[in-house]
């Protein structure tokens, strides 16, 4: 349709084209000029009615314009954003098992690409490429970034970008993207410190609407399992998948273990472990006060999430001990458990750890 289209527009553009098909019609009237005139023109000006049908027709089975990439971006210019990651880890909102020394809650640096629909930096449900899984258990950018250059190659990324770490759980970090209509995709990674294999991000969300760049986006980030880690706590020692699984979205429910960090049953949905708010920026491109790798100061606060009660976890009952007394009346015997987990933010409390009995004549233990 892109070839009929241009041919439509060559026909219309004079009257030239039409005095060429004209001549022939002269051996109608070579008797009468006045008549042969009037013939000519009359045929041509329905022809050059008949070329503008054709050319609306044309256009209209063409449809509207497109994004050669795929992404529906038919905005004229670049746009340039201010992107600020804000983590939310805190033992107040996620007090299972929350990471307090060696080495404590914290971020590591955020990586993000602009791109078309040709790239995925990640995908839910799809296996993690070597870039993501190195980056997810050891917070390495080096073959994530590789990848994304040999993408950029082909012209299906746009433009690549890194923050500074956090070392804290709640804090931010930001940087400055420029965004292409072509390449108006945004991914992203972050990975959490410590853990087996768990980060979050953005996969392909698109700044630009139609012919429009959007003017604030805000994302509240739930954790991501890489699927090349079997660890079920933050501190579990590297135990590879084998075979490799899918990348998934952790929640209050999944994995369903007692022994996994974010296991809440209590809720129906853990709360956001972190957020991230895009910008536009007024102005021209590349005029703007640079901005890119820095943390934001301590002023600006995080969002306020409710905090989330922990129940007390407790071991299984002993067995039971030996008789203490004498058998025929009098006797007791004692078993015991436990703390796994203590309460927190109002949590249930722990139960007795100790429970006694009365002895049966077959576990009496005599006394010398």
């Amino acid at each position: 349709m892109r070839g009929t289209r241009s041919l439509l527009l060559k026909w219309s553009e004079g009257t030239e084209g039409c005095v060429d098909l004209c001549p022939p019609l002269r051996l109608l009237s070579l008797t009468d000029p006045t008549q042969m005139m009037s013939s000519e023109h009359l045929t041509c000006g329905w022809l050059q009615q008949l070329l503008v049908v054709l050319l609306k027709l044309g256009l209209t089975l063409a449809g509207p314009l497109r994004s050669p990439d795929g992404t529906g971006c038919t905005a004229k210019g670049p746009a340039s954003y201010i992107l600020v990651f804000t983590g939310h880890w805190s033992p107040q909102a996620f007090p299972k098992q929350y990471p307090l020394f060696r080495p404590p809650a914290q971020w590591s640096k955020l990586i993000a690409v602009s791109h078309t629909r040709h790239f995925r930096l990640w995908e839910e449900g799809a296996p993690a490429s070597a870039g993501v899984q190195i980056f997810a258990e050891l917070g390495l950018t080096v073959e994530l970034m590789k990848a994304a250059k040999e993408a950029r190659k082909r012209r299906a990324v746009g433009a690549m970008y890194r923050t500074a770490g956090i070392p804290d759980g709640i804090g931010h970090s930001s940087t400055e993207l420029l965004m292409q209509p072509r390449s108006s995709l945004l991914s992203l990674m972050v990975k959490m410190i410590p853990s087996p294999d768990w980060f979050v991000g953005v996969d392909g969300i698109n700044l630009c609407e139609g012919s429009q760049w959007k003017q604030e986006v805000t994302i509240d980030l739930q954790p991501y399992d890489a699927g090349t880690d079997s660890g079920f706590t933050f501190s579990s020692p590297n135990f590879p998948s084998s075979p490799p699984e899918n990348i998934t979205m952790i929640t209050s429910q999944m994995p369903n273990h007692p022994a996994n960090s974010f296991y809440y049953p209590r809720l129906k949905e853990l709360p956001p472990i972190a957020s991230i708010r895009i910008t536009r920026q007024n102005g021209s491109p590349g005029h703007q006060s640079p901005m890119s790798n820095h943390i934001l100061p301590n002023s600006i606060n995080p969002r306020r999430f409710s905090v989330t009660p922990l129940d007390c976890e407790v071991s299984l009952w002993s067995s039971w001990g030996w008789c203490l007394g004498p058998c025929s009346r009098g006797g007791v015997r004692h078993r015991t458990r436990y703390i796994l987990l203590r309460p927190a933010n109002a949590g249930t409390p722990c139960p007795e750890l100790e429970e006694q009995a009365e002895c049966v004549p077959h576990s009496c233990m005599k006394l010398q």
